[in-house]
């Protein structure tokens, strides 16, 4: 923490999906997170894939952002067809990092990938495409579905039993991982947020920070108060 504010450590994206690992590597991270920790209260801090435990010593709380998929191979499966892109060198680092936090019972907020990361490194699985194993289409900038949280949930508390939320994904949690229990699904049964029974832990399959504060899409709730809520579950 500096000056009141807490340290948020934001997981950053690369271009391996585009040059598939032949080029060197460039890291880099979406404004919409690092806007979105700012006006909740908190100081971005964007990871370099390196030293997981010093992140995890020195930042109150981590985002584990969207990105790439998550590699078939770590929960027993091959890879289902050419639509899941993955990003190895990142997968390597987030599991120590996210291990580390867990380990420090700090705070972790995951969204998109980082949902799935979270869910898989407490022992879930993944639907790796979802229009061929499910036949749903939730990959679509223009989509904004409908959700519906649980009553006693931190998403019903903030936005209500139903909302709608941006749609930005292909692959979604299959198996909850251990501790985590449901607090959001999409029409068609699709999980887009849990809670930790115990850790503090939350998440969403849907992309809070490209609804939040002047990016509110006006179809959806701002979702600046979540931010806010996570912040402040990193100064407990």
């Amino acid at each position: 923490m500096v000056n009141g504010k807490s340290l948020i450590c934001i997981t950053n994206d690369s271009n391996h999906r585009a040059t598939k690992g032949l080029s060197p590597r460039d890291l880099w991270l979406n404004d919409f997170y690092c806007e979105a920790v700012h006006n909740a209260g908190g100081i971005a801090v964007v990871t370099g894939e390196r030293d997981p435990e010093d992140y995890a010593d020195l930042c109150d709380g981590v985002i584990v952002s969207g990105g790439a998929d998550l590699e078939p191979e770590y929960y027993g499966e091959s890879i289902l067809n050419d639509t899941v892109r993955t990003d190895p060198p990142r997968t390597e680092f987030e599991l120590p990092l996210m291990q580390a936090f867990i380990r420090r019972k700090k705070p972790m907020f995951g969204i998109c990938r980082g949902f799935q990361m979270i869910n898989f490194a407490l022992g879930g699985t993944l639907y790796q495409d979802l229009t061929e194993q499910l036949g749903f289409v939730h990959f679509d900038p223009e989509l904004f579905h409908c959700v519906t949280a649980e009553k006693d949930s931190v998403l019903c508390r903030l936005f209500g039993e139903k909302f709608k939320v941006n749609s930005f994904h292909h692959q979604a949690v299959k198996e909850l991982g251990r501790g985590l229990r449901v607090t959001a699904r999409s029409v068609e049964g699709i999980i887009e947020g849990y809670e930790h029974e115990s850790l503090p832990i939350i998440g969403t399959q849907f992309h809070p920070e490209r609804m939040s504060g002047v990016w509110a899409a006006g179809k959806t709730p701002d979702f600046a108060p979540l931010f806010e809520y996570f912040v402040n579950m990193t100064k407990k």
